[in-house]
């Protein structure tokens, strides 16, 4: 209150100069001053206008001393009048106090009423206040609850903002000290608790997604393999309808699309993420959380790269892969639409970091697998992990690497396994010619394989020239090739064609070929059996052909490509040296048997006393047997093949024939014995020309026939049947019908020819002319031929 009298006395004085200037004036100007008289009373404040009327008497006496300096007289006058004035003015000044006084008295209780007035503004300016700081404080109160409500309710973003808001326009203005403390210090709090309740929502979501990662790698990697199945389909159409004429494998790449796809379970939500990073943005902290949530992941990485060491690879390989692949499928997501969550930097780190414990853990586990299905399966599922993580961005060289270090592997296991096959389809076999009943099996069986001789679709029933070995042989190599193509495509980046020709030559040479070795080489064979593999071989060489184009149909090369003749197989030219060797074998096992029935060669009389007109037994059993066996050759082998059994077989009869004559078993033998030779040979010989003819072999060789390779045993009996022997001496003779025979082979048979009978009636058989000469003349042979050697 004294502070509102000073002010009000200071407005007074201030008031009053204004009003000594005004009431002066009108002094001055000699105007009626009653209305201001008047006033000054009304307004209570007549002491007010008594020192102004002071001030004008004061300024008066000034004036009128300088009049009177000026004018004495007047000025004389002038006081004199003014001296009439000055008992006016007391007269009016206590007029004035006696109305002042009255005044007073009526203004004092106005007064009291007016200090009453300005305590009731005081009290009414201190409750609006009151009023307004209990709203802000209310105001406060109610974002403080509704921030609580936010938490409880898990609105973490509304709560912060209400916390900002608190911070930036109401906190500063809260009057009540104890409120705003407690609000300042409540506020750290809780954004720490909201930082904790989101940091626990962020690691739910990761322990959630981690274990989403394997259906997600499972769904991406069974996409991936759904479209490579439908991009080979579409390949093989596209095979078909330009004939082949497009590039290799290496170029193929199916095309993974990356999108929103429909499937639930790569739908995968984001949004607690997307959360955590707007609120840890809110609260100034996001490189924190972006830290916080890169060593986290990483530290999942780190768990989920741990293998097992209880379980087989085998087991475990798809969902360990079918993880990792869900993983960074996830981490591409994030870094594409984290808003900066994850740096490129950061994501190629963790994919370096998973690279290289997968490559360490193939690099262990591919060398230890004992199945190519299983190595297979593992490099399948590993080429679609590498061809799922390629569309996001990935580098996935070194699992290429990692494939093309275990092919060797991988193959060595396939040629293993399908050696076991090859030597067990071997071991089956008959060996007797396959017969075919039907369209169906005729073209499972040849058609195939392209082992058919024509285009017409034979009689049923067939009866082909091979035994079922060579389908069955057929289809390993089949399956050898669609295994390794398996193999070496999508990853290997290599010529695929190339790759598979020089495994499929390995499998050709060191499995199929070595196994044919094996059993031609056998001691259990037998004829029929070495005849059959010859057969066998030699289709099996002409079905080169048809797997070289058969790896190409499968690599996507032009046949033009892999006809051409450097790109030729090697085994093509092994398996006819093998065949080469079963003929030789063959011819091995028939001349034994021929000896068996050769070998009663020795037990005939060499020195019998008449001749025989149907020959020896043993010449009947060996025709019997070469019928046969030229039968089963002519049905079997190609006729080249036959003719070559043909002309060894009647060989090796010849060299026994002329053998017989040189063993130390015969020490002499006589003319009888050479005509019943003679018949044996005309018996060969005939069989021989019918057997030539009635096969077609003349047809290819015009110039040539079986009863040549019996030409020695022929021109020895003739000679030792000749009349005139000794003309083996003249070169002519000799060189027209004996060219065949050697000096000394035929100087020691001679030497055993005897024409004389024995027995004590020797003398007695009737000997012509004709005889003895024919005895001197060989008589001169023998000494000739003496003189010569």
């Amino acid at each position: 209150m004294d502070v509102i009298r000073t002010k009000k006395r200071a407005d007074v004085d201030i008031g009053d100069e204004g009003e000594d200037l005004v009431l002066a004036t009108l002094v001055a100007n000699g105007d009626d001053i009653s209305p201001l008289v008047r006033h000054a009373f009304e307004m209570g404040r007549p002491m007010g206008l008594l020192r102004q009327l002071d001030f004008v008497v004061k300024k008066k006496e000034a004036e009128i001393e300088a009049m009177c300096k000026t004018h004495y007289e007047e000025f004389i006058l002038a006081v004199d009048e003014l001296r009439g004035v000055l008992v006016d003015a007391e007269e009016l000044k206590s007029e004035l106090q006696s109305d002042n006084f009255k005044l007073q008295q009526v203004g004092s209780i106005l007064l009291v009423k007016l200090e009453e007035l300005f305590v009731s503004y005081t009290v009414k300016k201190n409750v609006t206040e009151a009023i307004k700081m209990s709203k802000n404080c209310m105001k406060v109160l109610e974002l403080c609850v509704k921030c609580n409500n936010h938490i409880s309710a898990g609105e973490f973003y509304p709560a912060l903002k209400t916390v900002d808001l608190l911070e930036k326009s109401y906190i500063k203005n809260i009057p009540a000290k104890a409120l705003k403390r407690v609000i300042e210090k409540r506020i750290p709090s809780i954004k720490l608790h909201i930082e904790k309740k989101v940091c626990s929502q962020v690691n739910e979501w990761m322990v959630q997604i981690r274990s989403s990662c394997k259906t997600i790698g499972q769904t991406a990697i069974g996409r991936a393999a759904s479209n490579r199945q439908r991009d080979e389909e579409m390949l093989e159409r596209k095979r078909k309808s330009e004939g082949l004429n497009m590039s290799g494998v290496e170029e193929r790449a199916f095309s993974l699309v990356v999108e929103e796809d429909e499937d639930s379970a790569m739908k995968f939500d984001l949004t607690p993420l997307y959360r955590a990073c707007h609120i840890h943005s809110c609260l100034g902290i996001l490189e924190q959380f972006h830290e916080y949530y890169y060593k986290n992941r990483l530290l999942q990485l780190n768990s989920d790269l741990e293998i097992s060491s209880m379980q087989p690879f085998i087991e475990y390989y798809q969902t360990f892969l079918a993880q990792i692949a869900g993983y960074f499928i996830v981490e591409d997501k994030v870094l594409r639409t984290g808003g900066g969550l994850l740096e490129p930097d950061q994501v190629e780190t963790m994919w370096e970091t998973a690279l290289e414990k997968i490559t360490s853990m193939l690099e262990v586990q591919l060398p230890q697998m004992k199945s190519a299905t299983h190595l297979l399966l593992v490099k399948d599922y590993v080429a679609l992990l590498g061809s799922t993580l390629r569309q996001y961005g990935y580098d996935i060289g070194q699992l290429h690497d990692v494939l093309d270090n275990s092919r060797e592997k991988y193959h060595r296991l396939l040629l293993e396994e399908c050696r076991n096959q090859i030597v067990d389809v071997l071991g089956s076999d008959t060996y007797e010619q396959m017969v075919i009943k039907k369209d169906s099996d005729y073209e499972n069986h040849v058609l195939a394989f392209n082992l058919q001789t024509s285009d017409i679709m034979p009689a049923f029933p067939y009866v082909a020239s091979f035994s079922s070995m060579v389908p069955d042989a057929c289809r390993i190599v089949r399956s050898f090739i669609k295994g390794s193509v398996d193999y070496l495509s999508y990853g290997v980046r290599t010529g695929l064609f190339d790759a598979v020709r020089k495994y499929l030559d390995k499998f050709l040479i060191e499995v199929l070929n070595e196994s044919l070795l094996d059993i031609i080489n056998s001691a259990s064979i037998s004829v029929s059996q070495a005849m059959q593999l010859a057969a066998n071989i030699t289709v099996l060489e002409r079905a080169c052909d048809f797997f070289l184009r058969h790896a190409a149909h499968q690599c996507c090369v032009p046949v033009r490509a892999a006809e051409k003749p450097q790109g030729s197989l090697t085994a093509k030219v092994l398996l006819k040296t093998s065949r080469d060797a079963a003929y030789i074998a063959l011819l091995s096992l028939v001349n034994a048997k021929l000896d068996e029935y050769m070998n009663l060669i020795d037990g005939i009389n060499w020195i019998i006393e008449e001749t025989k007109t149907s020959g020896n037994e043993y010449m009947n059993e060996v025709i019997f047997y070469l019928d046969s066996l030229m039968s089963t050759a002519q049905q079997i082998l190609p006729l080249d093949a036959t003719y070559k059994v043909g002309t060894s077989t009647l060989e090796h009869i010849s060299n026994t024939i002329v053998g017989a004559f040189l063993s130390d078993n015969v020490k002499r033998f006589n003319a009888n014995a050479v005509m019943n030779l003679n018949v044996d040979l005309k018996m060969l010989e005939s069989f021989a020309d019918d057997r030539f003819y009635s096969s077609g072999l003349c047809e290819i060789y015009p110039g040539g026939g079986f009863k040549g390779c019996l030409i020695e045993a022929r021109q020895l009996i003739n000679l030792l049947s000749s009349s005139q022997p000794e003309n083996f001496m003249n070169p002519v003779i000799r060189e027209r019908n004996y060219y065949a025979l050697d000096y000394k082979r035929v100087a020691y048979i001679c030497e055993k020819f005897k024409d004389s009978p024995d027995g004590i009636f020797g003398s007695l058989s009737n000997k012509n002319t004709k005889q003895t000469a024919k005895k001197k003349s060989m008589e001169v042979l023998k000494k000739r031929l003496k003189d010569f050697n």
